[in-house]
């Protein structure tokens, strides 16, 4: 008798409570999708079958975390929750000052707000939407300083968030030093397809900022993930945890926002977290202006419970095994239907190269955001554009125009079921089999921010 190959696993955790779905008619998508003006983000969660639109907020908690709920210190000042969740956050991280937040972007404005004035230059591996905007706000510019195979979705750079040094260099030899308040360093880099960052370039970074004085900014979103890869990538951390790793890493920074909508499993929240007394007190003075008191932050005490207890569980070798092991299942159904996506696999979900998928629609016609309306109008499926909508405007009003055009397959953590993946699967092989067929999109209305969210579109004739 022949021994099994690879072994199967399964999800660390059983189901003892579902949220039934409904599968509307293909003539109700396409109506559906018509109203809101060809946006994924305008339909209605009602009239979505299987939810990829992002895994912010969307995860699925456990008992643990439900039970916590039930504990919340609803006290205007000084929640025992707030004491748990700092406690957790040191402890776990290793950051020493911490102001919880409604969600990530809350902590983003307040650390812009505080640590960036007009004229500043902010260096970063890669831009994201609301990073971007609020440093922007606040007077700064950011430039890209990622490896050029990060913008390459046919690469296999096992470590694509890399930041290239001699980029940065370059940065630092034109501004000066003291234009740069900090580099922004994110950990799983979302808009290259959720790609890692080294720990041996993360060193390298902190060596050279430190000898001139800049600080690191971590963005943490999905830092879990990002230590996942390093555990399997990297030599001499196979044997190290999850935990150790995600600890390594946060100690070459010096400060860190998060949103714990993703890698912390809780439905709202967030943090600023700094090493420096002065950057703190000036953030909880802030935090004050724009969302409460800094033991609370925006959040109700049983918020700050979740997310402590979501933290710990994110943190479980077993769970981010399972939590990837998903994400690569459905990524290599994709490509055995010869489906383009960003390689390697990423951390949070599946990129499909939009660009590649409908290379008849010229990036002005939003190839991305029409194949991702089409994935709805197919099966029910709702995903998102990663492309030159979500880029937006330079402050000259032009386009930006990324080498990337993607569609985010985004994962819900502990939410969906392998067979959800294969549906998934089976249907962006339908509408890849008629991609030739397919027109493009002309925007007719664009909102002055963040322009994806709300943005509408016509299909073009």
């Amino acid at each position: 008798m022949e021994k099994p190959g690879k072994r199967s696993w399964a999800e660390p955790y059983k189901i003892k409570m579902v949220e039934l779905l409904k599968m509307e008619t293909r003539p109700q998508r396409i109506k559906a999708i018509k109203e809101a003006g060809y946006n994924t983000f305008l339909l209605k969660s009602e009239d979505v079958y299987i939810d990829l639109l992002t895994d912010s907020g969307t995860s699925a908690m456990s008992d643990r975390q439900w039970a916590g709920i039930m504990m919340g210190d609803e006290a205007y000042a000084g929640s025992r929750n707030f004491y748990h969740l700092e406690k957790v956050i040191q402890n776990s991280y290793g950051y020493k000052h911490i102001i919880p937040t409604h969600q990530g972007r809350g902590a983003e404005n307040i650390l812009s707000q505080t640590m960036i004035k007009k004229g500043d230059i902010i260096p970063g591996n890669m831009y994201f939407t609301t990073t971007r905007l609020h440093q922007e706000l606040a007077g700064g510019k950011f430039v890209d300083v990622i490896i050029d195979e990060a913008h390459d979705p046919n690469s296999e750079h096992p470590f694509k968030g890399n930041v290239d040094f001699n980029k940065l260099k370059a940065v630092v030899d034109k501004y000066g030093a003291k234009r740069i308040p900090y580099v922004c360093m994110a950990t799983s880099v979302n808009m290259a397809g959720g790609q890692p960052i080294s720990m041996q370039n993360l060193k390298e970074l902190r060596a050279y900022t430190s000898k001139l004085g800049i600080r690191v900014i971590h963005d943490m979103t999905r830092v879990a993930e990002n230590a996942y890869f390093i555990q399997q990538r990297e030599k001499g951390y196979a044997d190290k945890s999850i935990r150790e790793i995600v600890k390594e890493i946060c100690s070459y920074t010096d400060g860190a926002t998060m949103s714990a909508k993703k890698d912390a499993l809780v439905n709202i929240g967030g943090f600023l977290a700094t090493n420096e007394w002065s950057v703190y007190e000036e953030a909880r003075n802030l935090v004050v202006v724009y969302e409460g008191l800094h033991t609370y932050g925006g959040l109700a005490g049983r918020d700050m419970e979740a997310m402590a207890i979501g933290i710990g569980e994110s943190l479980s070798d077993d769970h981010i095994r399972a939590r990837i092991g998903q994400v690569e299942y459905l990524g290599h159904k994709m490509m055995d239907y010869g489906i383009p996506i960003v390689k390697p696999i990423g951390g949070h979900g599946i990129f499909v190269d939009a660009k590649a998928f409908l290379p008849h629609l010229t990036q002005d016609q939003f190839p991305a955001q029409t194949l991702s309306a089409e994935m709805y109008i197919d099966a029910g499926v709702r995903t998102m554009e990663r492309g030159v909508v979500s880029a937006g405007r330079k402050s000259n009003g032009e386009n930006y125009y990324p080498k990337l055009e993607l569609v985010r397959f985004t994962i819900p953590r502990r939410v969906y079921t392998q067979a959800h993946m294969d549906v998934i699967a089976e249907s962006i092989y339908s509408v890849y089999q008629k991609r030739n067929r397919i027109k493009g999109l002309k925007m007719v209305y664009e909102p002055k921010y963040l322009r994806f969210f709300q943005a509408r579109f016509e299909k073009l004739k």
